[in-house]
């Protein structure tokens, strides 16, 4: 007799021809998820066993387990387990390695795979689930994980469904995904979900190379163990790194030299709180362009570090905060100490990257309860994110010759006079004092000013 699964392959194939015939222009495929393992969910499903007749075996004695090597299962009548005999579980075993049985390891526990059932002597499957049937639909008992009667209720579904964000590998694409929208599908089809789909947005993270710009593996010596990062540098570095290397959706080689960096931020945070005070910003009250400076990056900073949090831009968040935390250090030599909100808000937008190193901060130096992971996010005010200057760029004839330090909002008429008392464009303008001299003046607010002068006089 035939092989059980060549026969199901044969069976499901014909069955697919007669569908395509009938309605031509479509194309299936199918993927098998059976394995020959131990680790898996069981396949619900048993085949008669036939006597030597070919008949259904009738048996009234206990099962000969050392004659189960003469039995003739029929894989071609297949029985799916009655809904009352689920869960179907794995037996227990000694040995679950693979072994020489290409039926895999369950073959071997036959006190489990062969059963008397009304008389009639069957077989169980002995292939089993590659986890997939189990991980397909993980999300919806994540909603409604105290549900002993349900797979999920209507209102948790209502509540909770679709995922609004699901993070993977590229490789999940035409794996995890792929499957758990078949199932979700069917679920919906058959009445249990009202939901169309399983997840609402789909973000793919990079793999992290060896050093050698390579996928890490043992043959190639390239593998970096986390566990010997953490026990040098610790937890918190490691998950730093880790989101400054570059883009979330990039492929990153990973570099242990640069890890340098972040310890030192890392390290920078905690001896800023080391030295907060409880004046606030404003009370720099004789330091009128460090306060203005201050209020502006700390501000600047929050608007950028919750805007790239939203975005999954943790690189440039990070950034972001190595160039608050270098001013605010700056303070402790010109002021002698961190103002305290500005403590805060950097600890509170340090967290999610470094949570341990953010706690120990917020108790301990701050002296701060409850917990950092307890308080609101940062908020920000667009009016203090404005620039007290700005550079533009100032052109004669096209070609850039200086620039110039200007008000955001600064007019047209202020931006020519600025440039016509600049010491380095007197080459250019000695002779000019004013637009009307010039043949043209084209100037973008906050970007550029480009004086076009007039050809010089013929002699």
């Amino acid at each position: 007799m035939e092989n059980h699964q060549v026969w199901l392959r044969k069976k499901l194939f014909n069955c697919l021809v007669r569908t395509v015939r009938k309605k031509r222009g479509i194309s299936y495929a199918i993927g098998f998820f059976s394995r020959q393992r131990y680790w898996g969910e069981p396949i619900p499903v048993y085949f008669p066993v036939l006597d030597a007749n070919g008949e259904a075996q009738l048996t009234e004695k206990p099962i000969d387990l050392n004659a189960t090597d003469t039995y003739i299962i029929d894989y071609s009548q297949p029985i799916a387990v009655d809904i009352s005999d689920l869960p179907l579980t794995l037996p227990e075993l000694d040995d679950f390695s693979p072994g020489d049985d290409p039926q895999g390891a369950l073959a071997r526990a036959k006190d489990w795979r062969f059963f008397v059932k009304d008389g009639l002597l069957y077989a169980r499957e002995t292939n089993t689930m590659p986890q997939w049937a189990g991980s397909c639909w993980y999300y919806l008992r994540f909603a409604d994980n105290k549900n002993a009667d349900q797979l999920i209720s209507a209102q948790a579904e209502q509540d909770w469904l679709p995922v609004d964000l699901y993070v993977g590998g590229s490789e999940h694409a035409v794996l995890h995904l792929l499957y758990a929208r078949f199932w979700h599908k069917f679920l919906k089809d058959v009445g249990i979900l009202k939901t169309d789909e399983p997840f609402q947005k789909l973000v793919h993270q990079g793999m992290i190379l060896g050093s050698d710009g390579e996928k890490m593996s043992k043959s190639r010596g390239n593998v970096v163990n986390p566990d010997h990062v953490v026990a040098e540098h610790g937890a918190d570095a490691l998950r730093l790194y880790e989101m400054f290397m570059g883009p979330l959706e990039a492929s990153k080689p990973w570099q242990t030299s640069q890890l340098a960096g972040v310890v030192r931020f890392r390290d920078r945070v905690y001896q800023i709180c080391a030295k907060v005070h409880n004046d606030s910003i404003d009370d720099l009250t004789n330091h009128n362009h460090l306060r203005e400076n201050t209020q502006r990056i700390l501000h600047q900073t929050m608007r950028k570090v919750t805007h790239d949090f939203e975005v999954m831009a943790f690189n440039t968040a990070i950034s972001a905060l190595m160039v608050l935390s270098n001013h605010l250090s700056s303070l402790i030599s010109t002021h002698g100490g961190v103002p305290r909100e500005a403590c805060e808000a950097l600890i509170i937008m340090v967290s999610p990257f470094a949570p341990h190193l953010a706690e120990e901060c917020w108790t301990d130096l701050l002296g701060n309860s409850p917990s950092v992971s307890a308080q609101p996010w940062v908020t920000w005010s667009e009016e203090k994110c404005k620039e007290s200057t700005i550079t533009i760029a100032v052109q004669i004839n096209g070609k850039t010759r200086t620039t110039l330090q200007l008000a955001p909002d600064a007019t047209k008429e202020t931006a020519l006079q600025a440039a016509f008392d600049a010491p380095e464009l007197d080459k250019f303008l000695h002779s000019i004092k004013s637009e009307s001299e010039l043949k043209k003046v084209i100037y973008v607010p906050s970007k550029i000013l480009n004086l076009v002068l007039p050809p010089p006089a013929k002699k």
